[in-house]
């Protein structure tokens, strides 16, 4: 019953706009993982919520982020909608070597202009993680828009890193949606990949 209370109050001192940013987001990355386009709208109410959140946290890297990812989502939701005439949807791929070559190399460099400017001309919470993070997420989101399956294993890479910002910054409730993301990014990458060598073989058995 003590226990019971205590859930309650502490639910009570939450956050609504968070609590709504963590249900729209928990949902739009299931439904991304099973692979399903549906996934967007979500996504998009998301990132609207979650732009506010980040902005009023002072964590201006991850609130810009969410500008990317609503025009990200937008573009995923139209990729998505093309349909292959082998399996009536766009099919999963792996990035190509020099793509994850390069998508390494951007990455630190905007980790290293975004996080100097952070840390010289704002008050960023955490300006060199703040911005590696949004680095690998700018990444991951548009490998996920492309159906790219390596962008699981960005997101499970980023969002333990997540889970430790937003503990600090007292975003319980986010930093829990971001220990749910990476057990659904796992799930996803699993699913995909699945899902890959099941077109791989339809190909195969019409060849």
């Amino acid at each position: 019953m003590i226990f019971i209370l205590a859930v309650t109050d502490w639910l009570k001192s939450q956050s609504l706009l968070e609590i709504s940013g963590v249900i729209s987001g928990i949902l739009c990355v299931y439904l991304a993982a099973r692979n399903n386009i549906w996934n967007w709208p979500f996504a998009i109410i998301s990132v609207l919520i979650y732009t506010f959140i980040f902005f009023e946290e002072k964590l201006y890297a991850d609130a810009g982020l969410q500008i990317y990812f609503l025009f990200t989502n937008i573009y995923g939701w139209y990729f998505w909608a093309k349909k292959s005439t082998e399996y009536n949807k766009t099919p999963v791929s792996f990035a190509s070597k020099k793509l994850i070559f390069l998508s390494i190399l951007s990455i630190f460099l905007f980790t290293f202009l975004l996080g100097t400017f952070l840390f010289k001309s704002t008050d960023a919470a955490f300006p060199y993680i703040d911005s590696f993070c949004t680095a690998c997420s700018l990444v991951a989101q548009l490998y996920l828009a492309r159906k790219i399956i390596e962008n699981w294993l960005i997101w499970i890479f980023v969002d333990i890193i997540y889970i430790g910002v937003y503990m600090i910054k007292d975003l319980h409730l986010t930093a829990g949606m971001y220990a749910i993301y990476v057990l659904i990014a796992i799930m996803g990458y699993i699913n995909w990949k699945k899902e890959y060598k099941q077109s791989k073989l339809m190909l195969n058995i019409k060849a």
